[in-house]
Parts: structure tokens; sequence; C-alpha cells
């Protein structure tokens, strides 16, 4: 398969190669794009076959769940059931944006979309090139990140190119995307609405709107026999080819440990990267040293991480080693998707 890859303003898209993309989609193939958030790799979501050309692109277990992106909050009615009220007021306070929320699915959506579970995971990304490619596509594009099953999930389109490419009709190039973490998700099937995966949208947020929410222990989940009912609850996720430890404590003692297991290793002969930020890069000496963001700006940190740990690939190191980030807003969310790069390796100072 030739990939065609056509670059598309983020503010302005070009209607025409997003209308190109709307019928690849129709016609059962399968375009990525950009969103807010990462990208996605996009196929018709109420198309079993679709779905199962995602899944195969990927290289993805086909009981991982995907997610339906919409575009109008109507559409909404089509896919799921028993949209309860604490649903429709995030809806209105967070849609579009990077939300996703699980209802009880309709009959017209495939099992092969929803990994054979009876849920449907629903989100209406903010991202003007996503949201024209939604309308143009049939209104209902099912879309996990567009990456090799396992890798770190793309916040640029190098990175689709780079596990995709030869294996999806379209890609469009929407250049970085804007926050680098994928979508909260919500499970409104429960009683007490449940957030599966952590994301921009926080828990004291959500609370805030509707009240009692609760995180779900399937976060920390390592049984395989047990099936997820979000993306990525029970698949290792984001991993770089290097092992990757994250070291955890004061500051002073994060620094100190991690040089002394840089020197240990270098002088086995081995090629070590140290992920720091703007504050402490200067402290650390090791063959590869980079900076996620700043600790003043934990948005910048959620938005490199992917591409940091991509880097390192590319550096051929061997080992990794990396401050832990529990900032006030999103450490939640990037702290999850680092301790599953990270096998959930953790070494406390």
């Amino acid at each position: 398969m030739i990939t065609k890859i056509v670059k598309v303003d983020k503010e302005h898209p070009d209607e025409a190669a997003i209308k190109e993309a709307g019928e690849i989609l129709k016609n059962g193939g399968l375009v990525a794009f950009p969103t807010e958030t990462v990208y996605g790799l996009g196929g018709d979501g109420l198309n079993a076959r679709s779905s199962e050309k995602i899944y195969q692109a990927k290289g993805r277990p086909s009981d991982n769940p995907l997610i339906i992106h919409i575009a109008q909050l109507e559409d909404l009615d089509k896919i799921a059931e028993d949209v309860p009220d604490g649903a429709k007021k995030l809806a209105e306070k967070y849609w579009p944006g990077p939300l996703t929320m699980i209802f009880k699915k309709k009959d017209i959506v495939p099992i092969e979309t929803t990994g054979g579970l009876e849920s449907v995971a629903v989100r209406m990304p903010s991202h003007k090139v996503a949201r024209a490619l939604i309308c143009y596509g049939g209104k209902y594009v099912a879309a996990p990140s567009a990456n090799t099953s396992g890798r770190p999930s793309p916040t640029l389109a190098e990175h689709v190119i780079e596990d995709l490419n030869g294996k999806v009709d379209m890609i469009l190039d929407g250049g970085e995307v804007g926050i680098g973490l994928e979508s909260t998700i919500v499970d409104f099937t429960e009683k007490i609405p449940v957030i599966l995966r952590p994301g921009y949208i926080n828990q004291k947020m959500i609370a805030e709107v509707i009240g009692e929410v609760r995180m779900d222990k399937g976060l920390l989940i390592t049984d395989a026999s047990v099936r997820p009912k979000a993306p990525g609850m029970k698949y290792r996720h984001y991993a770089p080819r290097a092992e990757l430890t994250i070291i955890e404590g004061e500051t002073e003692a994060v620094v100190a440990a991690i040089n002394e297991k840089c020197r240990k290793a270098e002088a086995e002969g081995l090629r070590v990267g140290v992920i720091g930020t703007d504050e402490t890069k200067m402290l650390y000496h090791a063959s590869v040293v980079k900076s996620i963001g700043s600790r003043q700006d934990e948005e910048s940190i959620g938005l490199h991480l992917f591409r940091i740990l991509r880097e390192f690939d590319s550096e051929n190191v061997n080992l990794i080693f990396s401050e832990s980030f529990d900032t006030p807003n999103m450490g939640q969310a990037i702290m999850n998707r680092l301790l599953k790069a990270a096998g959930h390796h953790v070494i406390k100072v």
C-alpha cells in the first residue's frame, strides 16, 4: 500500500484534502489525523471491517476497545443508550475536548469496534482537522492512537509515518498536537462514574461538575485474564526500546542516584539516557540528557513525554533513567503514561 501524506493547516484545513480523506473512510479505508491530544488512526466506526483493519495496521489486540469520535452532540444518541445527566453535564462543560465517556452501546455499533464489549467509548475532539474529517467521513470515526501498538503515542505526523507508512491509506499532517496525552476516559455504565484513564481533564475537574467520581483500580492492572473497558488498561504502552526506570524522591537525592547509576552503567560500556527538566538537565552526567519541559509548566511535560521517549530510540541508548513528575494538575496522567512505559519499574530514593 502507498500511503498518501497531505499537509493541512490546523486552523484552516484544506476542504478538498479533508473531503478526499472522508471518502477513504466511507469506503472502508484508514486515515491518520491530528487531534488536540495525539494523532488518531481513523476508520468507519460503524463498519466492522474498518475496525478490523485498524487492529491489523497497529498490531493491536482485538479485545482492546476503540473510541468512536463524533463532531455533533446529537450524533451521540445513535450509538449510545442510557446517557445519564452527569454525562450530559460533562459534555456541556468539556465537549468538544479531551474527554471520552463510556455508555451502553446500541446495536448499530459492531462489537469489532468495542473489543467485544456491550459498551461504547465516545469522544468529541476540538481539533478543527479532526472535526472536519468526522463530518466528511460519515460522522462516526473509530480512532485509537496512530502508532504501532505498545509504542509511544504520536504527537507529530513524523511519528505516524515512522510506524504506519505503507499500512494506511492517508496521513493528514497537521503539525504538532496541543496536549500530547490521550483523553481522560470516564465510564458511565457504573452507578458511580469511574475514571478509567486519567488525562488533561483531571478527577477534581470532573467532580466539580458531577460530584462523586472514583479512580478505577484497573489503572494498575496486571492480570491478563481481565478484559479491559478502556484502551490500554491491561497492555504495556508507550514503551521505548531501551529499558526505562523511574527514580522517585527529593530532587537532590534523585539527581545523585541517577548520576551514580549512569556512572556504573557507562563503566560497563552501556549508553545511557536521562529524562530531566529545564531545572535539572545541567546536573546530569550521561551519554544523552533530555529535558522534558519545566516543572513550572506541567503542560509542557505532558506535551513532550511521548516525543522524548521516541527520540531516545534514535539515540541508540541501552538504558533510560527518568525523574518522577507528580505535578499538581496533570501529574496523575503523566505518571500513568510514564509508569506504563517503564513497566512500573520504579526506584524510590
